[in-house]
């Protein structure tokens, strides 16, 4: 009788042990688990440089990214991670807790005084000029300047392959134009100036313009090649239009011809609004305006390029297609361009067009 009170006992007390182990197996989990497994908001967490594991856990409960402090501190001294990076993160309460000490484990570069600027293609530099001044420190009047500062715009020649002594030319509105790509860009904080910004740009076009770099120049110079991807640019609202437009281009150059551009009369006009251009701004005296009709212009590319370039304007440039175009007309609705041969064709079209377009 004493001997089945004893296994009594002893099954009751592996009973009792079960049910701890269970539920300590229970809370261990509901403890490491996220706070909310549903909300993938970002909170901003600052760890204070010489933060032991009881302030951490404390700033981590209070921004409500774990379940306790106490347990956090526990869970430390059982994983045994490595050491905790002080900075500023951002995290998450569908975050568990093991995930939360591996972020924490492997710090991070999140500095929340960057500034991300994006510099769309097509833009001129004074459109460049109007973002830069709008999202840092800087002024319209910095990035004008800088810009044209020669003396910076010398260290650029020695520096990257692709920038020539021809961007030195006189008449050149902004010697730079053309050259900084456009992208994304993410700065430290506002306060970085120009010429960080400048030669960010100009670290990705030299990328983008890698493949090119032992390029014949002979016919056509990096410079002119840059000028005819801007007007390609300009010129076509659908990429895949571009290998043509650049054919249209490099044949009435061939035919001592003038381009003919609408656009690079309105950058010699240094208008930058949606409008058409008057018979005066069209006949403007500039060695940017290919619709100059005195003959001064005849298979001439402008003096430089007149905006910024996407990578398909780029491969246009320097790869056009083989055609015999020498005539082009958009529908500036649909976007939608048209190609010709022969100026009658060309003609027909610009009158069907003629209500659509009004003076395009």
């Amino acid at each position: 009788m004493a001997v089945k009170k004893k296994v009594k006992i002893l099954i009751i007390f592996i009973i009792f042990i079960l049910v701890i182990l269970l539920a300590g197996l229970i809370t261990w989990n509901v403890l490491q688990s996220p706070v909310d497994s549903k909300d993938n908001s970002e909170i901003e967490v600052v760890i204070p440089e010489g933060s032991g594991a009881s302030k951490i856990g404390e700033i981590l409960k209070e921004k409500e990214l774990i379940r306790s402090a106490n347990f956090f501190k526990l869970y430390l001294k059982i994983t045994k991670p490595k050491s905790l990076k002080a900075t500023t993160y951002k995290l998450k309460k569908n975050m568990s807790l093991e995930q939360i000490i591996k972020a924490l484990e492997k710090g991070n570069s999140y500095n929340p005084d960057e500034v991300n600027i994006t510099i769309q293609e097509g833009l001129n530099m004074r459109e460049v000029a109007k973002i830069i001044s709008s999202k840092t420190s800087n002024s319209y009047e910095d990035v004008i300047n800088k810009s044209n500062d020669e003396q910076y715009i010398r260290r650029l020649i020695n520096k990257y392959w692709f920038i020539t002594e021809d961007v030195l030319n006189k008449e050149i509105y902004y010697k730079l134009e053309g050259y900084i790509y456009p992208d994304t860009y993410t700065l430290a904080n506002e306060e970085v100036d120009v010429e960080y910004i400048f030669d960010k740009m100009l670290d990705e076009m030299e990328k983008k313009l890698e493949s090119y770099k032992y390029f014949d120049y002979s016919n056509m110079s990096i410079h002119e090649r840059l000028t005819l991807a801007s007007m390609v640019e300009k010129e076509s609202s659908v990429s895949t239009d571009r290998s043509k437009m650049a054919s249209v281009f490099v044949n009435r150059l061939k035919l001592g011809m003038n381009l003919g551009s609408d656009v690079t009369a309105k950058y010699a006009n240094k208008i930058d609004e949606k409008r058409a251009l008057t018979k005066a701004e069209f006949q403007i005296n500039s060695p940017y305006n290919t619709r100059l009709s005195n003959g001064s212009m005849n298979g001439k590319l402008p003096i430089g390029p007149i905006s910024t370039i996407s990578k398909s304007s780029i491969d246009a440039a320097f790869n056009p297609d083989d055609t015999e175009y020498i005539y082009f007309i958009s529908n500036i609705d649909t976007l939608e361009t048209f190609f010709f041969e022969e100026y009658s064709d060309f003609m027909n079209k610009k009158e069907e067009l003629a209500s659509v377009n009004k003076g395009y």
